[in-house]
């Protein structure tokens, strides 16, 4: 997913689920913000480097794909944007090897999905915010895994769109990094072949290019892990049952639920809208930005700031170092911490240890990157 869902339309599910406008401009603020919180702009504000829930490309190009580099990947994309859902999962007649990166592939209502919106329970709106991207993208990313791998994220030629009259073409991918996808001719960008296992260009969809991210895409493919089964993606129905699901969760996050579970979905918010909600996810555009923000406004009477990457930067670093925790971006790295080191240690406990090695210092106390030391911090001081 990109900005037009992560920030306009967590927006707009913010406002269904009962938030005011400034709480859902935070929530949804935090949402985009998970694409864009990499080591890069945390060095700049001498915020904690282990916060990271993303790689920019240029870091990417750097990145080893050592034993080490290879865990701090997994750990971060596993941990925010390719949410495993089974960390259970055999497969019969495989190596270990692989067996551990097929339990990494991502899909909605995993087990995951409910540890990680419960984790945000009671926390900030940062945190709120970046449990709904996690939760969105499970939906979107669905099929691929969040760690370098050609066995499993490859695609081959047989990749057909589903078009809205019916036909179908087959979709043709070239490395451009610079230029658009073309609706009109089918040409998508997608990361350049690497035989390699482990190279980066393997990682997450980066093979299916930006399909995974566009709404209105329908298109059927044969997965490098699928055994020849061939796998049909249905975007608008799956981004449907997501904004949903992003509904159902946050109403939980503010009380108006009980409990979160997975495989349910508030479609009885969007009464009267679905229609209108269709349609922007139908429509075959790269960029949906306007038409979710203007429904956004439209629900709460309210103008939607554009995303501003800088907003709360200042903020941040003028902070004293006590204060830094309190402030906006503070809430978020300490909601990343929290997500990563749960995530990490549900891979690490079962048996996998591809993310690397993780205690859990609630019962061993504090062994590990010191960067996580302030999470232990917070949580001692909520129980004091």
């Amino acid at each position: 997913m990109q900005l037009d869902f992560h920030y306009y339309a967590t927006y707009c599910a913010a406002i269904l689920a009962g938030y005011s406008h400034e709480e859902s401009s935070a929530l949804c603020y935090s949402a985009q913000f998970v694409d864009l919180c990499s080591v890069t702009l945390l060095k700049k504000l001498g915020a904690p480097k282990a916060a990271a829930t993303t790689q920019l490309s240029m870091e990417m190009a750097d990145t080893r794909t050592d034993l080490i580099g290879l865990q701090n990947i997994t750990r971060i994309w596993a941990s925010f944007h390719f949410l495993p859902y089974d960390l259970y999962a055999e497969k019969k007649g495989v190596s270990r090897r692989y067996r551990n990166k097929y339990r990494l592939i991502c899909r909605p209502n995993g087990s995951l999905v409910s540890e990680t919106v419960r984790l945000a329970k009671g926390g900030s709106l940062q945190a709120a915010g970046l449990a709904m991207h996690v939760l969105a993208d499970t939906w979107a990313h669905s099929n691929f895994a969040g760690t370098p791998s050609l066995v499993i994220n490859n695609t081959n030629y047989h990749f057909f769109e589903l078009l809205p009259d019916g036909t179908e073409r087959p979709v043709k991918f070239a490395h451009n990094p610079s230029g658009p996808d073309d609706l009109v001719s089918g040409v998508f960008t997608s990361s350049l072949f690497q035989p390699s296992e482990n190279s980066v260009m393997n990682l997450g969809h980066g093979r299916a290019g930006h399909l995974p991210d566009y709404s209105f895409m329908r298109y059927r493919y044969l997965p490098a892990w699928g055994g020849y089964r061939e796998i049909v993606k249905d975007n608008p129905s799956d981004y449907l049952h997501a904004f949903c699901q992003m509904i159902e969760a946050m109403k939980y996050l503010r009380g108006e639920r009980e409990s979160f579970e997975t495989e349910r979905y508030d479609f009885a918010a969007i009464e009267g809208l679905e229609d209108e909600i269709k349609a922007i996810l139908t429509r075959r555009q790269l960029n949906a930005c306007a038409d979710w923000k203007a429904l956004g406004e439209r629900l709460s009477g309210c103008e939607i700031e554009d995303f501003d990457l800088e907003k709360y930067q200042r903020e941040y670093l003028e902070a004293g170092e006590r204060g830094k925790d309190d402030s906006f971006l503070g809430k978020f790295f300490l909601a990343a911490l929290a997500q990563k080191s749960m995530v990490t240690n549900k891979i690490f406990q079962s048996g996998n240890r591809l993310a690397g090695y993780s205690v859990d210092f609630r019962k061993k106390g504090f062994r590990g990157i010191k960067d996580f030391q302030r999470l232990v911090e917070q949580r001692r001081g909520e129980r004091e």
